[in-house]
């Protein structure tokens, strides 16, 4: 391992600590002004799925990002836990039955294995509610025109047209639905259904940092176009991942995408074209950041952790 990827880790470690901490602290139990009161099993379920460990790599690109524009990181750390809370609200309610059907994440046993199915509906609805209430604090940022540009970008990124729609093309890339609807996929289909489901909000993460700036717009759409690519490459990395490792490294079942035919685009071109479509991906990710100099390193090491990662 070489320096620049030592510094990475450490810094990724470091923002996955603050993070935990600055969740641990929002989900306290003292319920907040306009509140009533905060169930204790719903509170226990919320603070499960969102405490239960992982990188934290979405809040990490939110605070890199922010760190272009010397941005406080303090208004990061804020806008990234808002943004896991969506990311920990999806993983509760992908593992349900009704969606993945998984019995694992990060290791450990899913939200509904360990409470019960409408507890981990519940705590994935309060999780998704409570991001948009960080989002809008002023401590995020002062002024509320940005607030209000972070919300839309955060729910562009979350709902129909983003993570929520690229779920439901998911599903019926494995044909669970019987409505005439077309089931199976090309490359630019499934490109499509991953820049949605997985990539909106790494998209998102990049662009945070340009708007808690107040960027120029031509540096707000070299983040987002950096965090397109950034997403493309994750779920390269995902897909081949699942074809590749095992349940003991992943922490949570392997195997399964293929199992369950969805639509991955290692199944679409091979392993050794999607291979090298990642290495070209983390390529052109590195020419994006070229503009920021030596500040945009970590973000470079960043697309390299994406594709060489193990879990």
């Amino acid at each position: 391992m070489n320096a620049s990827s030592e510094t990475f880790l450490s810094q990724l470690s470091a923002v996955a600590a603050e993070t935990e901490t600055l969740i641990g602290e929002l989900f306290a139990a003292q319920p907040l002004d306009g509140e009533r009161a905060r169930p204790a099993r719903l509170l226990d379920a919320v603070r499960y799925a969102s405490l239960n460990g992982g990188k934290r790599f979405r809040p990490f690109l939110v605070v890199a990002s922010s760190a272009l524009f010397d941005v406080p990181r303090s208004r990061a750390l804020l806008a990234g836990a808002a943004l896991e809370c969506v990311h920990c609200y999806s993983l509760v309610h992908d593992d349900l039955p009704s969606m993945d059907n998984d019995d694992l994440r990060r290791g450990q046993p899913t939200a509904h294995k360990k409470y019960d199915e409408a507890t981990a509906i519940l705590a994935g609805d309060g999780l998704l509610t409570y991001a948009f209430d960080i989002m809008a604090r002023p401590e995020t940022h002062p002024d509320a025109a940005v607030r209000i540009e972070l919300v839309l970008a955060l729910a562009r990124a979350s709902g129909l047209g983003g993570m929520v729609g690229g779920q439901m093309l998911d599903l019926a890339a494995e044909g669970r639905f019987d409505d005439g609807q077309l089931q199976s996929f090309s490359e630019d289909g499934v490109a499509t259904l991953q820049a949605m489901k997985t990539g909106a909000l790494l998209r998102f993460a990049c662009e945070a940092g340009a708007i808690l700036a107040q960027a120029t717009p031509a540096q707000r759409a070299t983040m987002t176009k950096f965090g397109a690519v950034l997403g493309q490459a994750f779920q390269i990395a995902d897909d081949i991942l699942d074809v590749e490792s095992d349940a003991a490294t992943l922490g949570k079942a392997a195997g399964k995408d293929a199992g369950a035919g969805k639509a991955t685009l290692v199944s679409v071109l091979g392993m050794a074209k999607a291979k090298e479509r990642l290495q070209g991906l983390v390529a052109e990710a590195e020419q994006l950041l070229a503009p920021f100099g030596a500040k945009g390193e970590v973000l470079k090491q960043a697309a390299h952790f994406v594709a060489e990662r193990k879990s």
